[in-house]
């Protein structure tokens, strides 16, 4: 199993394996900020919610959520007059419909103290899901209105701008594009592999420890990208010469910079494919052409993902390919989301 062998080999923390089902050693949770109105907490400005099945039911079982509603929190009632983003001078204020009242600077002293509180009351956050359209959360195409013509999809909202410049390594996502099947599975990924990175850097490290995380996450980072994998590993190779918290910046960063690419059903196939290469010593001719006619199927768009790579963890797992045993991308988020039998 890939997390009993992570633990194993890398001094990574004892509960470190148990990420791929959602929930630490210790029982707390892989923790996610969201928007409040997206589980059907009535905080909308009508009054309302926007409450998410896949959020609240299917991921919620895996995670802990950690909510915020921006308006409301600042001291806006429920329900209240809507708001919109307008562009004056070189930046965006947030100014209600009808009349006229200008909250940006509200907002933005607001912000700050929440951005604070949740680095000091969770400094595990590991990903955070936005309200899209939001003139507060939402992360992109938001309607921007200026004196004159028709409004313009180029607007962020004021706390989600302010938590991506703050936090640019964090995943973060809104709950429309999450609808789309590669989208969400790229998210889920960067959350728990966030996770993972987060906590090998946690505790006194060492470059083997580092060299052998870089390597478990092999076929991962090379099914987002082959350049930027390889860009990670001469960052690790000079990694002894060069400052320790320089070191795990850079890694960080690159790292999740390297997953937030989504992977594609050509690179997966390429990935799959270099996979089998560690598999065919230990399998018959017979078992190679099932999996190769399995990996071109998906490859076609004529089955998930899921279908070519059970068929490469049993293969993997049944003959110890001690090779492969690690790589994390073959259980990298909880099975039970099923993300990988929609891509």
């Amino acid at each position: 199993m890939v997390a009993s062998a992570l633990r194993r080999k890398s001094r990574l923390p004892a509960n470190a394996g148990s990420y791929t089902w959602g929930c630490m050693g210790d029982g707390t949770r892989v923790k996610i900020g969201i928007s409040a109105c997206l589980l059907g907490q009535e905080v909308r400005f009508d009054g309302g919610h926007k409450r998410d099945r896949f959020l609240s039911d299917i991921l919620g079982p895996q995670v802990e959520f950690v909510t915020v509603c921006p308006e409301v929190e600042m001291g806006l009632g429920t329900p209240r007059e809507p708001m919109r983003l307008v562009a004056v001078g070189d930046g965006l204020r947030m100014i209600t419909t009808r009349t006229g009242i200008d909250h940006s600077d509200a907002m933005n002293r607001w912000t700050r103290r929440r951005l604070d509180e949740l680095a000091r009351d969770h400094p595990d956050l590991c990903g955070y899901v936005l309200k899209k359209d939001s003139p507060s959360c939402g992360m992109e195409r938001v309607k921007t209105y200026g004196p004159t013509g028709p409004p313009r999809r180029d607007g962020r909202g004021l706390f989600a701008s302010a938590l991506i410049r703050r936090c640019p390594s964090l995943p973060v996502e809104e709950e429309g594009r999450l609808g789309d099947p590669s989208l969400r599975e790229n998210f889920i990924e960067r959350v728990f592999a966030f996770r993972r990175v987060k906590d090998l850097f946690a505790a006194r490290w060492t470059i083997g420890e580092l060299v052998r995380f870089h390597t478990a996450h092999k076929m991962a980072l090379l099914a987002h990208s082959s350049l930027k994998y390889h860009d990670l590993g001469r960052l690790v190779a000079g990694a002894a010469a060069m400052p320790r918290a320089a070191v795990r910046r850079a890694y960080e960063q690159q790292f999740m910079a390297a997953l937030s690419i989504v992977a594609t059903p050509k690179r997966h196939a390429n990935v799959l494919t270099h996979m089998i290469g560690h598999l065919k010593k230990v399998l018959n001719s017979e078992s190679k052409e099932e999996l190769m006619h399995t990996i071109e199927d998906y490859r076609r768009g004529l089955v998930p993902l899921v279908v070519p790579l059970t068929l490469v963890r049993h293969h993997v797992r049944a003959c110890r390919v001690s090779s492969l045993l690690d790589q994390v991308y073959l259980d990298p988020h909880p099975r039970e989301l099923m993300l990988r039998n929609h891509v």
